[in-house]
């Protein structure tokens, strides 16, 4: 190993943003990078009790936190929640745009609603951030965005054609705001989550996680540490030359 990749991966002095910070993917997430130096505004909208916890634990091991409400929809939301962490830190060095929600059904008995509540939270919510923390990031010359897609983004999934969509829009998002900020040493990056553990997958049935199962070459579930230290590597010193690309922590599940 090279000796300088330990130092390599230190945050120190950065400041990172975790949307749905609070819970599985995010949570675990908020954890690795405030491990490794990272100030982290934990970002939720409903789980304050969650929230609160995951801040606690960051600042019990020494790290620095801002456990921050607001409704990644809602682009006015949005810009206020950026102002207030920017009047506490005065810069944005990473955003992970972590918060999704479902509303699985089959297309012919998908609401409007159902349609319009996914895209918004797991599409343009992560427009919104990019755009607002984007000027931070142009202006310092230096940021790190992590958009966490799906491997139903990549493959499809049937009753999921809202969460598909809105996932595979992302990807799309990733790849044209790589080649649009690149020149201000903004990179870029998605990472692609297959079937984790404590996540969304958790509501499905042992019998359907059986059936999934069989087609990860691992045979396994990840864990939300999984996606975490591929959102830890791209925000690393160890990926300045990777942006525009999507990482698959997926067991092999979509290849």
């Amino acid at each position: 190993m090279n000796p300088s990749w330990g130092s390599c991966l230190s945050l120190q002095g950065k400041t990172a943003l975790v949307t749905g910070g609070s819970r599985g993917i995010g949570r675990a997430i908020s954890l690795a990078l405030a491990a490794h130096g990272a100030f982290v505004a934990v970002n939720y909208r409903s789980g304050e009790q969650a929230a609160r916890a995951t801040a606690d634990d960051i600042q019990a091991k020494g790290g620095g936190c801002l456990a921050i409400p607001f409704d990644v929809s809602d682009s006015a939301a949005v810009d206020q929640g950026i102002s207030r962490i920017l009047s506490v830190r005065g810069r944005i060095d990473i955003l992970v745009n972590n918060a999704g929600i479902t509303r699985d059904g089959l297309i012919g008995r998908m609401k409007d609603s159902d349609w319009s509540e996914v895209l918004g939270t797991n599409l343009s919510a992560a427009f919104y951030l990019c755009r607002a923390v984007g000027k931070n990031m142009i202006r310092n010359r230096w940021g790190r965005i992590i958009n966490v897609a799906s491997a139903a983004g990549e493959a499809g999934n049937a009753g999921q054609a809202n969460y598909s969509a809105a996932k595979a829009g992302l990807i799309g998002l990733t790849r044209a705001l790589a080649r649009e900020l690149a020149p201000r040493n903004v990179l870029v990056n998605a990472v692609s989550p297959g079937i984790i553990e404590g996540g969304m997958a958790d509501r499905l049935t042992e019998e359907q996680l059986q059936a999934i199962r069989i087609h990860v070459p691992l045979r396994r579930r990840g864990t939300p540490d999984d996606v975490a230290s591929a959102v830890l590597f791209l925000c690393s010193c160890m990926s300045d030359y990777i942006t525009g690309q999507v990482i698959r922590v997926n067991g092999g599940l979509y290849m």
